[in-house]
């Protein structure tokens, strides 16, 4: 890639760093992580965790050094050492595979997805088809689809799909989304869905998740005032790259998702005087300092914080780990 040799103080061009707040490590992350190291200060190493405990390679790298092992499926775990299930959720088969092998679990799915799952699940007892809105493949997609019987679930993942889906009964019905989606794309979806089905059940309360909410608002308003916005998080993260995406599209000339400074094409700065930064839920705040300790050692920086909402939400880790 490109780079900039460092240069002496005096020459640096300015250059005036948008931080977005909220940004970085939500809730459900911080509780996640606490479990895995609140399990190896109970249990010792290793701790077995299936899937990524959050999208994110550094926070996994500190973890294994730890003792934590990363595996896919509960196949690679051995009987007799615990088990976390990651912050994204599981399909119930999963825990009951758990018990069935009378294995030491912790499940460290995040609270509201939690929440959508016994949406699901409820709307199932009340005979509904339910609409998944969300994206094939993500961990949390498949979780929740794993809630509920096999046909009971369609996932819409476009307004396309919303406009083709065909029900067989269309005054049974109802809707759950996955928690880390575009606010706005899911906005449209949902409004054809509902000009097509106006008796579908809706959520008691929005399935999309506080933080990825905030995070959302939070980038749209530095995006237009920024030439170029740096969003941190892993190419995996569904909520990363809807920053990126909403950057684009709230006045940004352009806007990458970086892993970490390393990731940085110094060439994007050319002709920039205004960088917005950001950081995806699940990507730690050492990660943001490190974009602007390389963006100091190129340019006289200034940094102003665009605060647009306070988070003050904590959720409690399950009872087996308490006090640890």
């Amino acid at each position: 890639m490109p780079d900039f040799p460092t240069v002496s103080e005096s020459s640096r061009p300015p250059l005036k760093v948008l931080l977005a707040a909220p940004r970085g490590f939500c809730a459900g992350v911080d509780r996640a992580i606490q479990i895995v190291e609140q399990a190896l200060a109970k249990w010792g190493a290793p701790v077995f965790v299936r899937h990524e405990i959050v999208h994110n390679a550094h926070v996994v790298k500190r973890l294994e050094a730890m003792g934590a092992v990363f595996v896919e499926e509960l196949t690679e775990c051995p009987d007799d050492r615990p088990v976390v299930f990651s912050a994204h959720g599981v399909p119930k088969v999963v825990p009951a595979e758990a018990a069935r092998r009378d294995m030491t679990y912790v499940d460290a799915t995040c609270p509201l997805v939690s929440k959508v799952h016994a949406e699901a699940q409820r709307h199932e007892r009340n005979g509904l088809h339910i609409l998944l809105i969300g994206h094939e493949g993500h961990p949390e997609v498949v979780g929740t689809m794993g809630q509920i019987g096999p046909g009971a679930m369609t996932l819409i993942e476009t307004v396309a799909d919303a406009e083709a889906f065909a029900p067989a009964n269309p005054l049974n019905l109802a809707y759950v989304t996955q928690t880390t989606l575009s606010v706005d794309d899911t906005k449209d979806i949902v409004a054809t869905l509902r000009r097509r089905f106006p008796d579908m059940a809706e959520p008691r309360k929005d399935d999309i998740c506080y933080a990825t909410t905030n995070r959302q608002e939070a980038v749209k308003a530095i995006a237009e005032h920024a030439e170029l916005v740096l969003v941190i998080g892993a190419a995996n993260s569904s909520n990363s790259v809807r920053l990126k995406e909403v950057a684009e599209r709230s006045g940004a000339d352009r806007a990458h998702l970086i892993a970490s400074a390393d990731n940085i094409d110094w060439a994007w700065f050319n002709g920039v005087t205004t960088l917005g930064l950001t950081a995806g839920a699940s990507a730690p705040e050492t990660l943001v300092q490190g974009v602007i300790a390389a963006c100091r050692a190129r340019f006289e920086v200034s940094v102003q914080e665009v605060v647009t909402a306070q988070e003050d939400v904590v959720f409690r880790i399950p009872r087996v780990l308490e006090g640890v």
